[in-house]
């Protein structure tokens, strides 16, 4: 007779070695479909966790409940294959190391939402689940809020703005949730954490290089989404109070400099001689901050009004900052289209705050970069610059630009959502920004009980099927003329994942 506890032993030794075949299939049914992710399939192996109810995934290691993975497959190896693909995805976009200060609820729903647009975008065979309505219904009102890459970084910006109730939250959070996050942000040696980090960095650097070199070859419309999405994430970030510090000059100030001077011998002095120090700090100080710039802003039809104030904002409240400008400053701010439409002069914050106040747009022509670089060097000739560091030119990219490169520092910034830059000169700087470099996360108000977790009274995810929306078409129509309307609770169709 054998023993019941080896019986089990045995029973179990076959189910994960079931379960690492399907994951196995799974890996080499997505590679043949998609043979750009060749490199970051084989980065993941595979554990079985007995006391899972799920899937997860620590960037190393897949995790699953062998209960669980074979209660999928009986489903339909689709949902394995899209399970597979959603972590190998998180892994791919630095999700796991990504989350900051943001809250971590609305972050791992964000993350969700990004991964699962994309692969409902894949047009694939071997992934593809036809999207619910609810699912349609949030992309089409993220596309609508102005977001044109779903990104997880501005995916959470705009669920913070949009001033969900629980229940919606828990709503979508039931729609979109595929595996768990738990081990994300698990205690790890630093150096594991860097490994990890430089291993998906390299990874999603090498599918970038695969789907431009299959998109030459033979360009498809799935695989453009996707390629989207990772040249996003691998675009240089920027912190922009750090850019306009290239702009800055090394000058002296009135202000002590201790770091000059060795304060052994100023406290001997007044140690031996009463308040007689033998060596005082300087009273002047070497500093760099910003002097003179020009900033120039692009006012054709192409640009909105509300992106370039939006920029000049955070200009301004960068250099207000007084660790970042001298006290005197000769920055002329721009507008031009195809011609120079006006030119303010700069030289305090005083007159900076006035501009702010009184800011109005003038232009809404063409667009013709070289006129604007014309102008700055008439400024130079006549003396109006003479220390000019370099021009900031804020635009969607649409535009003329000038062949010779001018004696100063020239870059050229565009805003993520909305630009150009197949032509911008080699000897020009580009810089791309996102929403969250110039403005930061948005800040989240939580009412009376509530916390980052959820509400107070533990609102538990509604798991029942409902039906689909009756009326999808007119609910989609209302949103597209009214991207920012509320979203009442009763207007989410309550219907499951179709899986």
């Amino acid at each position: 007779m054998i023993d019941p506890t080896r019986q089990r032993q045995l029973e179990e030794l076959d189910q994960v070695e079931l379960c690492v075949r399907i994951l196995n299939c799974s890996r080499s049914e997505l590679y043949l479909n998609m043979r750009y992710l060749d490199v970051a399939l084989s980065s993941l192996g595979f554990q079985a966790d007995w006391g899972r109810r799920g899937a997860a995934c620590n960037g190393f290691l897949i995790y699953y409940g062998p209960d669980f993975l074979l209660e999928q497959y009986r489903k339909g190896r689709v949902l394995v294959n899209r399970l597979y693909l959603h972590m190998l995805f998180h892994c791919l976009f630095g999700h796991m190391d990504g989350r900051g200060k943001r809250d971590k609820r609305l972050w791992d729903l964000a993350c969700d939402i990004a991964m699962e647009s994309v692969i409902d975008g894949l047009y694939q065979k071997c992934v593809r689940i036809p999207p619910s309505m609810l699912r349609r219904e949030t992309y089409l009102r993220l596309k609508n809020r102005g977001l044109s890459v779903f990104t997880a970084e501005g995916i959470y910006r705009e669920l913070v703005l949009m001033e969900l109730k629980e229940k919606q939250i828990d709503r979508l959070i039931q729609e979109f949730r595929v595996d768990d996050h738990d081990l994300w942000e698990q205690e790890m040696p630093k150096s594991r954490m860097v490994r990890r980090q430089n291993q998906w960095k390299e990874n999603r650097e090498q599918l970038q290089t695969a789907l431009e070199t299959d998109g030459q070859k033979d360009p498809g419309e799935s695989d453009r989404d996707l390629l989207e999405q990772v040249q996003a994430e691998n675009r240089e970030r920027y912190d922009y109070r750090a850019f306009l510090r290239k702009f800055s000059v090394l000058r002296e100030e009135m202000q002590t400099d201790p770091d000059s001077f060795d304060p052994i011998f100023y406290t001997l002095g007044l140690s031996m001689y009463g308040n007689l120090p033998l060596i005082e700090p300087l009273e002047t100080k070497e500093v760099r901050r910003i002097e003179e710039f020009a900033i120039v802003l692009d006012t054709s039809m192409s640009c909105s009004g509300s992106l370039i104030r939006r920029f000049l904002e955070e200009t301004c409240s960068v250099l207000s900052a007084s660790e970042s400008y001298f006290r005197k400053v000769n920055i002329h701010i721009i507008q031009c289209d195809e011609k120079i439409r006006s030119d303010t002069a700069i030289h305090n914050e005083e007159e900076f705050q006035a501009y702010m106040k009184n800011f109005t747009i003038s232009g809404f022509g063409g667009t013709d970069f070289r006129p604007a670089f014309q102008y700055v060097e008439e400024l130079r000739t006549r003396g109006e610059f003479s220390r000019l560091r370099g021009l900031i030119y804020f635009t969607d990219g649409r535009g003329v630009y000038p062949v010779k490169k001018p004696p100063y520092d020239t870059v050229f910034v565009f805003l993520e959502d909305n630009y150009t830059d197949i032509s911008v000169p080699g000897w020009a700087m580009k810089v791309i920004l996102s929403a969250e470099d110039l403005m930061g996360e948005p800040h989240i108000s939580y009412g009376p009980g509530e916390t980052s977790a959820g509400p107070a009274s533990g609102t538990e995810l509604l798991s029942e099927p409902g039906a689909a929306h009756p009326d999808g078409a007119r609910q989609n129509r209302r949103m597209e003329e009214n991207p920012d309307a509320d979203w009442p609770e009763e207007e989410i169709p309550r219907d499951g994942m179709q899986w």
